[in-house]
């Protein structure tokens, strides 16, 4: 495994394992239980995309790999953007429970596109991260695209397996609160309507 996927494994572990685990611990031992504001998720689910694919671009990756400090910044950013998502996600209920499932959709999608990018790339992406290591030279840049694309699937192993899982999930608990309610909100009719 090359630095790249050793890299999107780092980012895979933070945002789809670490961000997930630590936003239901938080809500599972937190006292707040206010329903979130319905901005507040699209928000989140901006900042998290935006994060990701600002984090990607060549110059700010390559940046990232010279620097310690930014590369810490940058696991900071995506695991706190990704925490802050996935506690909006799992603290929506009521009639509200749509719009997790469909900020999940749209989460998975751009994640999948990124993921795309890097495994159908016709050429190297990061050629400073291949240089910085072992040089540019042809069998480098060949290595590297390699590693790129094993990258590329490992994201699309992952990462939209983490949100249809929790989708699923939400849509389950969705429809049994729905089948609940109806059991007890049924209208009488017949003679259980006059009692």
């Amino acid at each position: 495994m090359g630095l790249l996927a050793i890299h999107m494994t780092m980012h895979i572990l933070l945002m789809n394992l670490l961000a997930p685990l630590a936003a239901i611990a938080t809500l599972r031992y937190g006292r707040e239980r206010r329903q979130t504001t319905p901005g507040a998720l699209g928000l989140a689910t901006l900042a998290q995309l935006a994060a990701l694919w600002g984090w990607h671009a060549p110059p700010l990756l390559d940046r990232a790999h010279e620097s310690p400090a930014i590369h810490i910044l940058m696991y900071a950013s995506l695991f706190l953007t990704a925490f802050l998502f996935w506690r909006l996600v799992f603290r929506s209920n009521g009639e509200a429970r749509w719009r997790p499932i469909v900020a999940l959709l749209i989460t998975s999608k751009f994640y999948c596109l990124l993921a795309v990018l890097f495994v159908f790339a016709p050429r190297v992406l990061y050629p400073n991260v291949a240089g910085a290591h072992s040089g540019h030279s042809a069998e480098a840049l060949s290595a590297t695209l390699a590693d790129q694309q094993l990258a590329g699937l490992l994201m699309l192993a992952v990462c939209p397996a983490t949100y249809v899982i929790a989708g699923i999930a939400i849509g389950a608990r969705w429809l049994f609160a729905m089948e609940t309610g109806e059991a007890h909100q049924r209208p009488k009719t017949g003679g259980e309507a006059w009692t």
